[in-house]
């Protein structure tokens, strides 16, 4: 196998640095790319503003199911200042590549090359492949080496880190994963808007709300639904989200209960019975005379049973979105009036969409309710015995 080495402090890790590393694969005949992070590189004294293992964790989060692309972290495990040339014998010695390997250089390093420690010994043992960073004119190079006719993105790790302290636009310069554990880690001095209740750290307690962890769970469901349902679950949790920053709510469990909802939507009638089931709820007449209303009660058993979630507010939320419940929280409420009123729902009255006209939450699920029972009548849908005890409790509470 051909392998290059792109190494750098990756802090963080930026699209400039992948594309450069998909540059050099498209360019040049390498089977895949090695990615090493310094510990702390001879070009860049002084103490990191992240730890060595965010910034693993950061590049390894990046790359997920491309096999061009690996992460090394031989130069964090020695710590200490980093010097190419060991990297490079190390990695020879374990990986045993086919012929030499590339060295990938920036060319605003290229020109310092010639300083670096054992110069002539790195030019001897690898294939030296210069890339356009700061300018696209030919670079003076003492050594062989192969030039790479890539594009500049104008992005640097230093550009981005200023970014995300001033609050300026950051996002879409890092890969995903990075961004999420930027997000989630409040690394860079990173801070979360707060423009409704509190939005706590995502620790230990609370792994499912990382935003690593959301983003799984999105692509489980998008691969588990058909696009158009797909489209109805993400306006439901982003209305979900909002709302839950209107009234006081994590906006992140709004979300992940919201995106999540209508997963099991697809499946079959004996395996929504059988996650149902584990519940311990019973099978009521109406879920078994329409056994697709058991599709909440199956998602949030595949929440708690396959991903770790705990938390009975987002379990609720996703079990009672359908029939409701008289004993729904908060939460439950804002997700059962975000599945009927997001935006590619056609049949949704306007003025349920205008949520300014409902001073507090009780005021628009009942609303909501309301529309949603009249609408399941003028088709002469049976109703669940749940459904309308909810309808009568929320009416019993609605101030005359």
């Amino acid at each position: 196998m051909k392998l290059a080495i792109l190494g750098g402090s990756y802090n963080p890790v930026h699209l400039g640095h992948l594309s450069l590393a998909e540059a050099v694969l498209s360019a040049f005949d390498y089977d895949r790319i090695v990615l090493v992070p310094a510990f702390q590189s001879p070009f860049k004294p002084g103490a990191q503003p992240v730890s060595a293992a965010d910034r693993l964790d950061m590049l390894a989060a990046s790359i997920p199911a491309d096999p061009r692309l690996t992460v090394d972290d031989c130069e964090i495990r020695r710590a200490g200042v980093s010097y190419t040339v060991d990297t490079i014998a190390d990695i020879e010695k374990r990986y045993g590549p086919t012929g030499k390997p590339g060295l990938i250089l920036g060319d605003d390093l290229a020109r310092g090359f010639p300083r670096w420690r054992k110069a002539g010994d790195i030019a001897a043992a690898a294939d030296i492949i210069i890339a356009h960073r700061r300018s696209s004119e030919p670079v003076s190079f003492p050594y062989p080496f192969r030039q790479l006719d890539n594009d500049i993105l104008d992005i640097s790790s230093g550009m981005v880190r200023e970014r995300i302290k001033e609050g300026k636009n950051w996002r879409y310069l890092v890969p995903q994963g990075a961004r999420f554990i930027i997000e989630d880690r409040r690394l860079y001095g990173y801070a979360p808007l707060r423009t409704g209740g509190p939005v706590p750290d995502p620790g230990a307690d609370l792994p499912f709300l990382s935003g690593i962890a959301i983003a799984r769970l999105e692509e489980m469901v998008r691969a588990m639904v058909n696009p158009p349902r797909f489209l109805h679950s993400r306006n439901t949790a982003l209305l979900s989200h909002d709302l839950c920053i209107r009234f006081g709510l994590d906006p992140r469990a709004g979300y992940l209960a919201g995106i999540t909802h209508d997963m099991c939507k697809s499946m079959g009638e004996e395996e929504l019975r059988s996650l149902a089931g584990k519940d311990r709820g019973g099978i009521s007449k109406l879920e078994q005379k329409k056994p697709s209303l058991l599709h909440a009660r199956a998602a949030a058993t595949i929440l708690r049973d396959r991903f770790g979630v705990w938390n009975e507010d987002i379990l609720e939320a996703v079990r009672f979105h359908t029939i409701g419940s008289t004993s729904m929280g908060p939460l439950a409420k804002v997700v059962f009036i975000a599945d009927k009123i997001e935006p590619s729902r056609e049949s949704v009255s306007r003025n349920l969409r205008e949520l300014t006209g409902f001073p507090d939450l009780d005021s628009l699920f009942t609303a909501v309710l309301d529309e949603t029972v009249a609408f399941l009548r003028s088709r002469e849908t049976e109703l669940s015995e749940g459904t309308l005890r909810l309808l009568d409790l929320m009416h019993k509470r609605r101030p005359l």
